[in-house]
């Protein structure tokens, strides 16, 4: 079997398959295809932290990815998926946007040091970042081309990465915001809608491109020998939804497709988290698993055997601009998030992507409004975590369970926010907690400027 790895930026689950009115008839004809999970996780809100969980089948505490990797933040690459099957014999391909080392559109050490054997990457340089998305465009040709043209001697794993839909995002058609209401946690105005369309924009876009994938992965000849994985890294970039713990932060598309599997055209409703891509995928490529992972295997569920799923899932911020140290577990019914730094009770502004959005809401007291350091959801009457009933004594037992739940996992992991704070590194770039612009100019506004960043600022490289 082969293996293509198909992902967006910021996308959460607002796609057709789940019901949103955005038009992605080529992600909506895969799913229907494969096995769609209804309730996937990832295990970090942020970008560089929930991809190294994928691809590492561990946490980010534990392979070294606390915060983005283009600000000091550094992963062990030899457990990197690409790696575990080069060492298995397959040709390892990266094409389009990787995360891991680095900024996402650059390679120059991203191959080597992930275990890629090839890289089909187009240069990202001639174009600003709303127009990412035609870079998107001719990595999605050349990855085409080569399933096409590639004599298919050994077995491959591709990973096929787009900047869709992450910030910014591209020039709404004319007349489009008129029709492009925002995900019902957002208020529904002019501006939001005009905000909206833009995101309209870049799924279309970056549906194309899947399909242009699936196209040419078909006129190969390969694809009823090649498992599909989609999937993307976390939630859209609005306020309360990326880098927070909430469903809207940290539930994802996620589908797969296995050929000859018994549940293509069906969905899965456990709980599914990211850890559990990598074990299912080695048990179904009959790879033996590390015994490090973190994950369960639900590779039975492709055989049509029954599987609940999880019981709990778990996911984490260390860093994304500040530093924000939480962790969440997520069962079929209860959420439960708890913030670690007790000193400050207040919105980590800068890790709220920059936006017309973002400065709706500080217009509207965002920087004042407080931030609960203990909250526990009952989603079966609260889907959108808006009523925290962590004081509520009906629901004590409940509270103390998710706690335990919490701590238990945090001993298993050996979690460095039981040792306290987590120092900052002077490697890496660190916003202050106060910020409110990630990209602030200001020396001031950083805990630490990151000894890489303050060479390039110079710049002596």
């Amino acid at each position: 079997m082969n293996v293509l790895y198909l992902h967006t930026h910021d996308t959460g689950r607002v796609v057709s398959p789940y019901g949103y009115g955005v038009s992605t008839p080529r992600i909506q004809e895969f799913c229907e295809d494969a096995l769609l999970f209804q309730h996937a996780y990832c295990v970090s809100p942020t970008c560089s932290p929930s991809r190294s969980a994928l691809l590492t089948g561990i946490y980010p505490h534990q392979n070294g990815m606390l915060g983005l990797a283009q600000r000091g933040f550094e992963l062990d690459g030899s457990r990197h998926l690409a790696r575990l099957l080069s060492r298995a014999g397959f040709a390892s391909v990266l094409c389009g946007v990787q995360h891991e080392v680095g900024y996402y559109t650059s390679h120059e050490l991203a191959p080597a040091a992930l275990g890629y054997n090839l890289d089909l990457t187009a240069d990202a340089s001639p174009y600003a970042e709303k127009d990412l998305v035609i870079w998107d465009h001719a990595n999605a040709k050349r990855l085409a081309d080569w399933l096409v043209s590639s004599a298919g001697e050994k077995p491959f794993f591709a990973s096929f990465g787009q900047h869709a839909t992450h910030r910014a995002w591209p020039d709404a058609d004319p007349g489009a915001a008129d029709y492009a209401r925002p995900p019902v946690n957002i208020p529904n105005t002019e501006l939001t809608r005009a905000d909206f369309a833009g995101f309209k924009k870049s799924v279309a876009l970056a549906d194309a491109n899947i399909g242009l994938v699936l196209d040419a992965l078909r006129e190969s000849g390969r694809a009823n020998e090649t498992i599909v994985l989609l999937t993307t890294d976390h939630g859209l970039a609005y306020p309360f939804e990326k880098c927070t713990l909430l469903d809207a932060g940290t539930g994802v598309l996620m589908a797969m497709r296995v050929p000859g599997s018994a549940a293509r055209g069906r969905s899965f409703d456990g709980l599914v988290s990211h850890l559990d891509v990598l074990p299912t995928l080695l048990d179904l490529l009959c790879i033996e698993k590390p015994d490090y992972l973190e994950g369960a295997s639900h590779a039975k569920v492709f055989a049509g055997e029954k599987d609940p799923g999880d019981a709990e899932v778990f996911s984490e911020i260390n860093f994304h601009t500040s530093y924000e140290p939480a962790r969440a577990v997520r069962t079929e019914r209860y959420c439960y998030v708890r913030y670690f730094d007790d000193a400050w009770p207040r919105q980590n502004l800068s890790n709220v992507d920059g936006s017309t959005v973002k400065n709706l809401y500080l217009e509207r007291g965002l920087a004042e409004r407080p931030k609960e350091l203990e909250q526990l959801y009952d989603l079966t009457y609260d889907a959108f975590e808006t009523h925290n009933v962590e004081a509520d004594p009906r629901y004590a037992e409940v509270l103390e369970d998710m706690r335990t739940r919490l701590a238990h996992f945090m001993e298993k992991t050996n979690d460095p926010l039981l040792r306290g704070a987590i120092e900052v590194d002077p490697r890496w770039k660190v916003n202050r907690r106060s910020c409110v612009a990630a990209g602030s100019k200001d020396p001031a506004d950083y805990e630490s400027l990151g000894m890489d960043f303050m060479v390039r600022e110079r710049g002596m490289a």
